[in-house]
């Protein structure tokens, strides 16, 4: 009988680090490597609940800092948590809020004690806390919730780098007591910016508090690719290997394959809706530009074999002509074509770990991952 945290390792890859598994939630079994798109707010921009679904994604995240200041923890409450809010049978992950208050909000003012900035809706001021951080994330019901962590900024010195990364264990130890709910798996975050010494030091460290997933967190933040990769490997050198490893952030296509070779089995990141939203689509011969002159004529679909609604009903020519006009429906159909783009990666990459298929997999995400096409008018 499966109890909520088990994580199986449902077959390994023959010659890389890469696995296939099952997460036990209370919303049901996640299968990894698996992506989340971002629902910050609660909602995935231009899209519906029902359409993450559809397209084959078991789980979105959302941010406790942004449904924290509007609507609110007592109207999230008062209607059953999130999972009742949007009408999402599936599985939830909630951030702390911890990289938003770092990343958006100015003025802010750290201290011991939190993080005090001013919410960006209302200007009024606003403490964020561990403790706060958890309580509003058990509130709000996630299956997978996140420790409040400092997300040190790109770049920054080595002297800050250190402080930041104790500073984010001492409040790891905080969460941990914090958390009052057996039914939420509980993410410990690995941060330490491109310090090598840093990063061995907070995973052993967060390790050593044994929660039951891990994060590694910072990553993603300007640093170039091989700083990541680089970051990302010494961090699972010392994150236990039964347990779920997330990426936080990451990414491209071609990051995503990178890190499943070293043994990662969960990701997130704001690139397929937003660079729908900038006519930026991903296909498996390249990256579109929407916008360019070519495909004012074409009456083919964005990518043959595609099953998403974009691909099904409409040409190239038709999707262009919307997305110049600024219409909605662009962003929502555009959205969708790269949603479903990531939804097939995955599910690729989950088929081709115990195939031992993922180096040629890579081959041809990291050609597609080159083409990307020259603006024109």
């Amino acid at each position: 009988m499966s109890k909520i945290g088990d994580f199986t390792i449902t077959a390994s890859h023959p010659s890389s680090l890469a696995r296939q598994g099952d997460l036990f939630t209370a919303h049901g079994s996640l299968l990894t490597p698996a992506f989340m798109p971002c629902a910050s707010r609660g909602v995935v921009r231009a899209l519906a609940p029902q359409d993450i679904a559809d397209r084959g994604l078991q789980i979105m995240i959302c941010n406790a800092f942004h449904l924290l200041d509007h609507p609110g923890e007592e109207a999230l409450a008062r209607r059953g948590g999130l999972h009742q809010f949007m009408s999402w049978p599936g599985l939830l992950a909630t951030d702390s809020g911890g990289y938003q208050v770092f990343s958006l909000a100015e003025p802010r003012d750290i201290s011991e004690a939190g993080v005090r900035v001013r919410s960006p809706r209302t200007g009024q001021p606003l403490l964020l806390t561990p403790e706060r951080s958890l309580q509003a994330q058990n509130t709000l019901g996630a299956d997978l919730i996140m420790c409040f962590d400092e997300c040190a900024p790109f770049p920054c010195e080595r002297e800050y780098a250190a402080q930041s990364v104790e500073r984010t264990l001492r409040w790891a130890e905080r969460s941990h007591a914090a958390h009052q709910r057996e039914d939420q798996l509980l993410f410990g975050i690995v941060q330490g910016s491109v310090y090598p010494e840093l990063r061995a030091r907070s995973a052993q460290a967060t390790v050593a508090l044994d929660f039951p997933a891990y994060a590694i967190g910072g990553v993603s933040v300007g640093e170039s690719r091989e700083q990541m990769l680089e970051a990302v490997e010494v961090c699972l050198e010392h994150l236990p290997p039964d347990k779920p490893r997330y990426v936080m952030g990451v990414g491209t296509p071609l990051d995503i394959v990178d890190c499943v070779v070293r043994g990662v089995d969960l990701f997130d990141c704001v690139l397929p809706t937003r660079n729908a939203r900038h006519g930026l689509l991903y296909t498996w011969s390249g990256v579109l530009r929407l916008g360019n002159s070519r495909f004012r004529e074409d009456d083919g679909p964005l990518e043959e074999g595609c099953s998403c609604p974009a691909c099904r009903g409409y040409s190239r020519a038709y999707l262009q002509y919307l997305f110049r006009l600024k219409e909605g429906a662009a962003w929502r159909l555009l959205s969708l074509h790269n949603l479903q783009f990531y939804a097939t990666l995955v599910h690729r990459i989950r088929e081709a770990i115990p195939a031992g298929q993922l180096g040629k997999l890579w081959e041809q995400v990291a050609q597609a991952s080159e083409r990307l096409e020259e603006p024109s008018c």
